[in-house]
C-alpha cells in the first residue's frame, strides 16, 4: 500500500534518503577524478627540470591518456553491469589512485607515457558507471535535478583541487621528496582510501540498501521498472542495438559539439584572466578565474531543477547553449570586464546543460541499452575534447587573431542548441507518473 506521510509517498521518501546518502560521497570520488586527471598539469615544470622530459614528450603523455580512456569506457560499464558497482567502483578507484601516485617514479619519456595510458584505462567507464548507477536510484523526473548536484564535482576540483596541487608543490625537499612527488603520491592514495570506502559504503541497488524500509524499496522498484519497461518497449534493448541506434548516435553527436565548447572555454580562461590582469598564472588569477566556476556550481544546482519541475528539458538545455554560445562570441570582442561577465555565463551555461543532458538521455535508454548506450555517447564526446584545440589553433592561424577560434567554436555551440530542440521527444519521461522534489 502506497501512504503518503507529510505529502510524501514511499518511493519520494526512497528518493530523498538515495540523493542525502549517495551524492555527496559520488561527488567526493568525481572531486578526486579531475584532481588525478589534471594534476599532471602542475608537474609540467619540475618534470622538464628533475627528470628531463620535454614539451613535445609532455603534451604527448598528457593527451595518451585520453587514448585508453575513450577505448575502455563501454567495456568498463558492461564490467560494472556484471560485477556490481560497488566493487567495479572500488576497482576503478583503486587502480586509478596507485596509478595517479605512480608519476612520482617516473625516469623518462617512456615510463611517462606508460604511466599515463595505463592511467587512462583504469579510469575509464567511471563518468559513464556513475551515469549508469544514478539509474539504478532515481526515476526520470528526479534525475536531472540529482545529476544537477553530481555536476558540482568538476567546478569544486577547478576552484579548490588546483589550489591544493599547487600548495604541496611546496613540500619540495620534505623526506627528500620533490613536490610534485609528494602531489601525486598525496593525491593518489586519496583516490585509493575513498575506493576502499566505496567498497563498504555502497550499495548495487536499492534492493540492497539497508538504509531504506521494505516499504520504500517496493515502491521504488516499482516505479524504476515501469520506467524501465516502457522504454525498452519504445527504443533500443540491447548492447548492440543501442551502439547502431539513431537517437543514441544523434545524442552523441550533440554531446560532441557541447565537449568542444566546454574544452576551448576550460582552456582559454586562464589565459584570459591572465591577460585582463596583465599578469601571468600565480594566486590572483587563480581567485579570479574561480569566479566562473561559482557561476557553475549555481548554474547546474537552479537550471536542472527549473527544467525537471516544468518538464521541459529540451527547453532549458537549449536555452543554457544559446546563452554560453552568445557569450563566448561577445567575449571575444568586449571590453575586459563585459568579457569576464561573458566568461562566467558562458562556463555557467555549458555546465547546467549537462545534467539535462544525460537525464534526456537515460529517460530514452532502459536495460543493456544503458549500459552501452552511456558509454558509447561519452566516448563520442571525449572525441570532442581532443578535435576542439586543433579547431582553435587552426582557426587562429588562419585567420591571424586569437579570437578566432572562440568565435568559430561559438557557433559550434549554436549548433548544438538547434539538435536539442530535436531531442525533445527523447527527453520526455517513459512513465509521465510524478515523484515528487
Amino acid at each position: 500500500m502506497n501512504i503518503a506521510i507529510n505529502g510524501k509517498t514511499a518511493a519520494d521518501r526512497a528518493v530523498d534518503k538515495s540523493t542525502q546518502r549517495l551524492i555527496p560521497f559520488l561527488l567526493l570520488m568525481y572531486v578526486l577524478a579531475f584532481l588525478d586527471r589534471a594534476n599532471v598539469g602542475f608537474a609540467k615544470q619540475a618534470l622538464h627540470d628533475v627528470v628531463g622530459i620535454s614539451d613535445a614528450a609532455f603534451a604527448f603523455g598528457a593527451s595518451v591518456f585520453f587514448i585508453a580512456y575513450v577505448l575502455l569506457e563501454i567495456p568498463s560499464n558492461l564490467a560494472m553491469y556484471k560485477v556490481g558497482a560497488r566493487a567495479w567502483m572500488c576497482r576503478i578507484m583503486v587502480t586509478w589512485g596507485l596509478v595517479s601516485a605512480s608519476p612520482m617514479f617516473v625516469q623518462g619519456s617512456t615510463s611517462f607515457y606508460t604511466v599515463r595510458f595505463i592511467l587512462g584505462a583504469c579510469e575509464a567507464g567511471f563518468f559513464p558507471g556513475v551515469i549508469l548507477y544514478l539509474t539504478y536510484w532515481f526515476p526520470d523526473r528526479t534525475r536531472a535535478k540529482v545529476m544537477g548536484l553530481f555536476y558540482f564535482g568538476a567546478p569544486l576540483a577547478f576552484m579548490f583541487g588546483s589550489p591544493l596541487s599547487g600548495y604541496l608543490l611546496h613540500f619540495d625537499g620534505v623526506f627528500g621528496l620533490h613536490g610534485y612527488q609528494w602531489m601525486f603520491m598525496l593525491e593518489g592514495l586519496a583516490a585509493t582510501a575513498v575506493g576502499v570506502w566505496a567498497f563498504f559504503y555502497l550499495d548495487d541497488s536499492p534492493a540492497d540498501a539497508r538504509w531504506l524500509d521494505i516499504e520504500e524499496k517496493s515502491e521504488l522498484f516499482t516505479v524504476l521498472q515501469a520506467e524501465q519497461s516502457a522504454k525498452m518497449s519504445h527504443g533500443p534493448h540491447s548492447l548492440g542495438s543501442a551502439l547502431t541506434d539513431r537517437t543514441v548516435l544523434y545524442f552523441g553527436l550533440i554531446f560532441f559539439l557541447i565537449q568542444m565548447g566546454v574544452s576551448v572555454v576550460v582552456f582559454y580562461l586562464p589565459t584570459f584572466v591572465g591577460k585582463l590582469l596583465g599578469t601571468g598564472p600565480n594566486a590572483i588569477v587563480g581567485f579570479v578565474v574561480a569566479i566562473p566556476w561559482t557561476c557553475a556550481l549555481i548554474a547546474t544546482f537552479i537550471v536542472p531543477r527549473w527544467a525537471a519541475r516544468r518538464n521541459r528539458l529540451a527547453f532549458f538545455g537549449s536555452a543554457s547553449l544559446l546563452v554560453a554560445a552568445i557569450a563566448m562570441f561577445i567575449s571575444a570582442g568586449a571590453s575586459p570586464l563585459l568579457s569576464m561577465i561573458a566568461l562566467c555565463l558562458a562556463v555557467a551555461g555549458l555546465w547546467a546543460v549537462q545534467p539535462i543532458f544525460w537525464s534526456m538521455l537515460t529517460n530514452y535508454l532502459g536495460g543493456m541499452a544503458a549500459v552501452s548506450g552511456v558509454a558509447m555517447v561519452n566516448t563520442i564526446g571525449n572525441i570532442g575534447n581532443f578535435v576542439s584545440p586543433n579547431v582553435k589553433t587552426w582557426a587562429d592561424a588562419n585567420f591571424a587573431s586569437s579570437v578566432a577560434g572562440l568565435i568559430l567554436l561559438s557557433g559550434v555551440v549554436v549548433l548544438a542548441a538547434l539538435l536539442f530542440v530535436g531531442a525533445r521527444r527523447s527527453s520526455q519521461p517513459a512513465v509521465a507518473r510524478p515523484v515528487q522534489t
